[in-house]
């Protein structure tokens, strides 16, 4: 689990509902009409934006702000040099029982063509094309949380011109146009909370995944590429290092 993004949530609503209560009861600022509103409201027009396909598939993308660990890049490098020398020394074959052991699936399934033969165009060009529809399901997975983010206050807002029109119509009772005004601005509170906690955070929450395991992905191609192509493991490690920055390049060979 990503500690960070947990621990986030945890600070942004506890520090929220310690002012609540700080100020006042917490009684005060539940209001069920108000969060059907802005909720009901925002999924429904999410699924008007987007297919109902792409929304279900955003859920499972969302699990990445929570779940999903990238490897560090150094690691990957450093297995690929391990790969690499191996198929210096004894060929591309030998790699065949350790490939079926890897953990990690993009590249097993690049070393996997690698002993099958392909070229190293191919072998590029097949997990080239894996890595761009992964960024476009990051990026519509993204999309839906900031189209969600920008809902959601607007629901928010509609709910409290709702709220302002049932205040205005017992305008004869003087003592209740406070509650019917607090009642009325929940909803905006509603919805700019959801926006500001949930759905804009996990938006970039998700790009900065995305970016993280993109790098991961175009350091193993160019490693899977270059080992077909039978490239010096030196050599390789240059290229491969350069995907760092400068102060995190740690050379793999004396």
């Amino acid at each position: 689990m990503d500690i960070a993004t947990l621990i986030g949530l945890v600070a942004a609503f506890g520090l929220v509902l310690l002012g609540i209560l700080l100020g006042g009861t917490l009684g005060s600022f539940l209001n069920a009409p108000g969060a059907l509103i802005v909720i009901g409201g925002t999924l429904g027009a999410t699924l008007v934006s987007y297919p109902l396909q792409q929304v279900l598939n955003a859920g499972r993308v969302v699990k990445k702000t929570f779940f999903h660990q990238s490897e560090n890049p150094k690691d990957v490098i450093a297995e690929l040099l391990e790969y690499a020398q191996t198929v210096r020394k004894e060929g591309v074959l030998a790699l065949e029982d350790r490939v079926e052991s890897l953990e990690n699936p993009f590249m097993q399934k690049g070393l996997q063509m690698a002993i099958d033969g392909q070229e190293p165009e191919v072998v590029e060009a097949i997990l080239q094309n894996e890595v761009d529809k992964m960024e476009d399901r990051h990026e519509t997975g993204a999309a839906i949380m900031d189209t969600m983010g920008s809902l959601s206050p607007a629901f928010g807002m509609i709910g409290t011109l709702i709220g302002l029109v049932q205040m205005l119509q017992s305008m004869e009772d003087p003592s209740t146009i406070g509650p019917a005004m607090a009642v009325a601005l929940l909803t905006t509170f509603y919805g700019a909370l959801m926006a500001n906690a949930i759905f804009i955070p996990m938006a970039g929450k998700l790009r900065a995944r995305s970016e993280e395991e993109t790098l991961n992905y175009q350091i193993i191609i160019t490693g899977v590429r270059n080992i077909v192509a039978g490239e010096n493991p030196r050599i390789l490690e240059q290229k491969l290092l350069a995907f760092l920055a400068p102060k995190e390049r740690e050379p793999q060979f004396d």
